[in-house]
């Protein structure tokens, strides 16, 4: 789940909760170029037929294209600590504009953790994790216990996206900005003046990722993105590409399997984006199914969903009237605690601390709870500091999407969305007006294109519990992915993405990445 703020992440990142860190700059010690045996295979191969038409590039240079990653130790990132001995970090050189591939380039930074039986080593697997806006950098080396036995195989490489982090990584707002903004600006306006505020942060924010970020900025897109997956597949020697996505991961990966049919290897798509709704398509999924996953929260407390619901947001009008206060001196506003709500539900091993938090508001008047969970989502660490995943993403987002909707517009859709949750409704519906107000850059497309007829079998798993990327978008991927290329798995299950969470998904998943084993379209797990 987004928002105009930043504020809520539509990314998977939140499979790994607190599991932020990994690798930053690189040492000075070298280590052995240690290329994977062959060649990549004719990436410039005519579309099969069937495929539509998608933007053409130039053929890339030699010298991009016959790039040798020099894999170094990692070095500890600001205030955390060394992801360890088995990792190493490098960087590909990418085009900053794909239409000009011998003019200036960028860097995008990897991560990698070797197979261990290199004799049965079957090429590298890349990872997305999600947001857009995550750092495959930092979540891979936290995350990697989780694939231990892919890592059999498989050389586990999680990368930074263009305009993330370390590979020229959009930054918009210094901290105390930031802060400002959360404290000052209220994201479901209920004035005129208010919406005027709304309305101008918004624009405010992409006029500072401009001043910051204005060279990388048009060019941050996912098309872009899967463009540079597959140099990297390049440089690293791989004939096809073997991809694991999570919620934004699957649009990427997705954009990737229609530009890239001929270059699709084993690929899984977990926690999926629906790639036919626009922005307010996507705004009405997430109010669809973050209501769901808190009345299945609901439930599970034995409470009546809909009475329940009711209750938490007469709770939250009166923090928009009040906000509480907490022992660390800050207010929590409505917008925090929307925020601080959401977190917990995108695990069921949240819903204790969502417990915890939601009795603490309402029993005691303070609200430490809900705003230790929204610092948590929001990358604000104790010191104050954010990290810049929303930044990416919005820029991102923006770039992606040609839908600009005005406050007009978002104020009809609140009748219709308060009916779709009365807790998250009204959030979303303003958050599609204030999202890219004003943005600098022109969006690409309505929807992303994700058609691949001629790509191998693509492996796309949904939820039917998941609150960020509900179930129905799965089945809209496997569809739009074309007739024996998305293979539909269904995890009856709470939670944002299955593997990992379900021993039937799991198993699945790695018989298919480890022996090829494709599951019958239309297996259902749990």
């Amino acid at each position: 789940m987004r928002a105009h703020q930043g504020v809520l992440r539509t990314g998977a990142a939140l499979l790994t909760a607190g599991l932020l860190a990994g690798c930053g700059l690189l040492s000075t010690e070298p280590e052995p170029s240690d290329r994977a045996d062959g060649r990549p295979g004719d990436s410039s191969a005519p579309p099969p037929p069937g495929l539509k038409e998608t933007p053409k590039t130039p053929p890339l240079p030699a010298a991009l294209t016959s790039q040798r990653p020099d894999w170094k130790r990692c070095t500890a990132p600001s205030g955390g600590s060394a992801p360890g001995s088995d990792w190493r970090c490098t960087s590909v050189k990418v085009p900053l504009d794909y239409t000009k591939p011998s003019g200036e380039t960028i860097a995008v930074a990897l991560i990698r953790k070797q197979a261990r039986d290199k004799d049965r080593r079957l090429g590298s697997m890349l990872f997305n994790f999600g947001g857009p806006g995550g750092s495959g950098v930092e979540i891979l080396p936290r995350a990697a216990s989780s694939y231990e036995k892919l890592n059999s195989r498989y050389d586990l490489v999680g990368f930074d996206p263009r305009g993330v982090a370390a590979s020229s990584g959009v930054s918009c707002r210094t901290d105390e900005e930031q802060e400002q903004a959360l404290r000052s600006v209220d994201l479901t306006p209920d004035t005129a003046a208010e919406e005027a505020a709304f309305i101008k942060d918004g624009a405010d924010f992409g006029a500072g990722c401009q001043r910051r970020s204005g060279k990388v900025l048009p060019h941050v897109g996912t098309s872009n993105a899967a463009r540079d997956l597959d140099l990297i597949r390049e440089v690293l020697g791989d004939d096809k590409l073997s991809y694991f996505g999570f919620s934004y991961g699957t649009e990427l990966g997705g954009t990737y399997a229609h530009i890239f049919p001929q270059n699709v290897g084993r690929t899984v798509l977990d926690a999926v984006v629906d790639p036919t709704a626009d922005g307010i398509g996507h705004a009405r999924n997430q109010a669809t199914g973050f209501q769901r996953a808190l009345e299945n929260y609901l439930k599970d407390r034995g409470e009546n969903p809909k009475t329940g619901s009711e209750r938490i947001a007469r709770m939250l009008a009166r923090i928009d009237r009040k906000p509480l206060p907490t022992a660390s001196g800050r207010e929590l506003t409505e917008s925090l605690a929307v925020t601080g709500i959401v977190t917990p539900l995108y695990s069921q091993s949240g819903w204790p601390a969502l417990t915890a938090a939601l009795d603490e508001a309402e029993n005691k008047g303070t609200g430490d709870g809900l705003l230790q969970l929204a610092d948590s989502y929001n990358g604000r660490d104790e010191d104050g500091r954010y990290d810049t995943q929303a930044h990416s993403q919005r820029a991102i987002s923006c770039a992606d999407s040609k839908a600009r909707p005005t406050v007009d517009e978002a104020r009809a859709l609140l009748p219709e969305f308060r009916k779709l949750s009365p807790v998250f409704g009204p959030f979303l519906a303003w958050d599609t007006a204030g999202w890219c107000a004003q943005w600098p850059v022109d969006g690409e497309h309505e929807t992303p294109e994700t058609s691949a007829p001629g790509a191998g079998p693509i492996l796309v798993i949904g939820t039917t519990g998941d609150p960020a990327t509900p179930y129905e978008g799965a089945q809209r991927m496997a569809d739009e992915l074309g007739k024996g290329v998305g293979i539909m798995v269904t995890n009856k299950g709470e939670g944002h993405g299955a593997y990992g969470e379900s021993d039937c998904v799991t198993a699945a998943v790695d018989g298919y990445f480890l022996d090829g084993k494709v599951p019958d379209d239309g297996t259902t797990c749990g």
